[in-house]
């Protein structure tokens, strides 16, 4: 769901940083060959992970959920010399894609990618993570906090997509609807604590923008 009207979107667009012509293919190919490709980052929200990672000039980035790798080529966009970022995706499928624009990228040697179910996978990370770009499976969000936050510096920044859920956190939840129960747990989690300061922003479907205290 986007907050903003289509119009608005289209002139923020305009009077915003280009797509880079390689997102730009990434996502017209995402669009033709991949399932839901909505879930894509897309243009504005790619610029604004991009111009985050350029201010924080991260060493060390974690994403959840890479899915076609848009994502992880703007957040890469920001990383010191000798950075990696570290991106995870339970998708085995989705690696051809991925694959094959993260290394028509720059910054595709500093990409380092894992096959799997990110719980299983992040507490065999090493710690020191600078920037973290939590967007998987929305069921798990608390689970994916209690694993990622001791691995990120105090004074990191977590990013979490889709905490307004298509504006169902404002509403009843459904008998079965395990994703917005949790991401109104989770965003209550969020708010009450003591870790981490965090802001809202209505950016596509709701990006929440953590610091580690």
């Amino acid at each position: 769901m986007h907050f903003i009207s289509p119009d608005l979107e289209t002139y923020m667009a305009q009077h915003s940083q280009k797509e880079p012509e390689l997102l730009r293919e990434l996502s017209r190919e995402t669009h033709l060959k991949v399932i839901q490709p909505r879930m894509i980052t897309g243009h504005l929200q790619g610029r604004l992970l991009s111009m985050l990672s350029k201010i924080i000039q991260p060493k060390q980035v974690l994403e959840i959920g890479t899915f076609t790798g848009y994502s992880a080529l703007c957040l890469a966009e920001g990383l010191q010399d000798g950075g990696k970022l570290h991106t995870i995706e339970i998708n085995e499928e989705l690696q051809t894609i991925q694959q094959k624009y993260f290394s028509r990228s720059e910054y595709g040697q500093k990409i380092v990618t894992h096959v799997g179910d990110a719980i299983d996978i992040i507490p065999t990370l090493k710690p020191g993570f600078d920037m973290v770009f939590i967007d998987g499976k929305k069921a798990d969000y608390m689970k994916y906090w209690e694993v990622v936050l001791p691995k990120t510096k105090k004074g990191g920044i977590i990013l979490c997509d889709n905490v307004l859920w298509s504006g169902k956190v404002t509403q009843k939840t459904e008998s079965g609807d395990t994703a917005t129960a949790v991401l109104k747990e989770f965003n209550a989690h969020l708010a009450e604590s003591k870790s981490v300061e965090v802001l809202i922003l209505p950016v596509r479907d709701g990006l929440s923008i953590c610091r580690v205290l």
